[in-house]
């Protein structure tokens, strides 16, 4: 029996009283791709990226274990019910329009001494303090740093349009603003590398595109390295009392973690490894988050329709943020239907052992998304459910 194979059986018999949709997550599994995160880390704090997990139950489990501290968030909404649920350090990685949230910030020194918010620009400044009300609460600010590579005389960009600010004078001018308007403090630096860390450069079947991206990857890598310290530098000489430079995500753990100016890692996705990141030569994981659907017909020989299925992943459309028949081995999809929004065929000789009610285990293509689609995760152990727990959905709550 090969791994995938006894993993299904386990899967399936842990559960068997439980009726198809549902999604499981595998807590050996958690576990280990969250020891692997540390070791790639190097001693270096790791930073949870909730939008990666979105179960307060998991970032519970998460941030027991030595070596990750923080949280970072995706909405101001969420930084704020995370605070008040006994989250104590939480960043929120975006700007934020969210009048109603600032003025609640501003006003309780229990939620404006856990959450930083993400600033890179005079405008968010005016917004806040327009939005303040009666806060007179000091909002502690992290300054966001480009991070895209720039050829050419920045005619060519390579990287995601993020924040507005790309060399160390333009941050450290951002500092200084605002570091002199009242009610506000810098207390770090945030620089995603998402062309490094959320692209995968082992392609299947693409030697050389993979040989591109590495190529492109170490260019970027040798570009930010200079330019991120001498970012760090011209901040420290406006705010020498700098709490965090934040840095990194799943795919450049160790490589973010190797330089002396970042002082912690952000990571989610690998703590779940859905199949997007399934593509990299720096690191391998094990999928630990899946989602089951019942077989509700059998068309014809090598055909079996599943219920529903088509959860397609944000990002550019294509086939990659789609999520992959997983279990049992050998299934695919029919070209001409793809997942559906109610039933989705597969293909495939396996399909012949499969009776109605079976589960088709799959897989789904980035991190958190998932949790958008179900209430709660089955938490697996072996092969028993030791556990469920709401995801935020489950918890009322769909910040986006």
């Amino acid at each position: 029996m090969t791994a995938r194979a006894s993993d299904r059986a386990r899967y399936d018999r842990a559960t068997a009283h439980l009726d198809a949709p549902l999604a499981i997550v595998d807590l050996d599994a958690f576990d280990a791709n969250a020891d692997d995160l540390l070791r790639r880390a190097g001693g270096k704090p790791v930073r949870v990226a909730s939008k990666s997990v979105r179960c307060r139950a998991l970032l519970e489990r998460v941030l027991a274990k030595e070596g990750f501290a923080g949280i970072m968030s995706f909405t101001l909404a969420e930084s704020l019910w995370l605070a008040r649920s006994g989250f104590d350090d939480v960043l929120l990685a975006y700007p934020s329009a969210d009048r109603a949230g600032f003025a609640e910030l501003t006003a309780d020194p229990k939620l404006a001494s856990a959450v930083s918010v993400m600033v890179d620009d005079v405008a968010q400044l005016d917004l806040i303090d327009a939005a303040r009300g009666d806060g007179r609460e000091v909002v502690r600010v992290c300054l966001e740093l480009d991070t895209a590579l720039r050829l050419l005389g920045g005619r060519v960009r390579v990287g995601a349009r993020r924040s507005p600010l790309h060399s160390p004078a333009e941050v450290a001018d951002l500092a200084r603003a605002v570091s002199r308007r009242p009610g506000f403090k810098v207390v770090g630096i945030m620089a995603y590398e998402g062309h490094i860390a959320g692209v995968g450069d082992s392609l299947a079947g693409r030697p050389l595109r993979s040989r591109a991206i590495r190529l492109m990857q170490a260019a970027a890598r040798r570009e930010l390295v200079e330019r991120r310290a001498a970012v760090v530098r011209a901040v420290r000489a406006v705010v020498p009392d700098l709490e965090y430079v934040n840095g990194g995500g799943t795919g450049s753990v160790q490589s973010t973690a190797a330089e002396d100016a970042v002082t912690e890692i952000a990571a989610g996705s690998g703590l779940y490894v859905p199949r997007l990141f399934d593509n990299y030569t720096s690191f391998s994981g094990r999928p630990a988050a899946l989602f089951a659907q019942p077989v509700v017909r059998r068309p014809g020989v090598g055909v079996v329709t599943v219920l529903g299925g088509g959860y397609p992943a944000s990002g550019a459309a294509g086939a990659d943020r789609l999520p992959v028949p997983y279990l049992p081995e050998g299934l695919r999809y029919d070209p001409q239907e793809g997942p559906g929004e109610v039933q989705t065929p597969l293909l495939g000789s396996p399909a012949d052992d499969l009776l109605i009610g079976d589960k088709v285990w799959f897989r789904h293509a980035k991190a958190g998304e998932l949790c958008e689609r179900f209430d709660s995760l089955h938490l697996v152990e072996g092969d028993r459910v030791t556990a469920t727990v709401p995801t935020y959905r489950g918890e009322g709550h769909t910040f986006l």
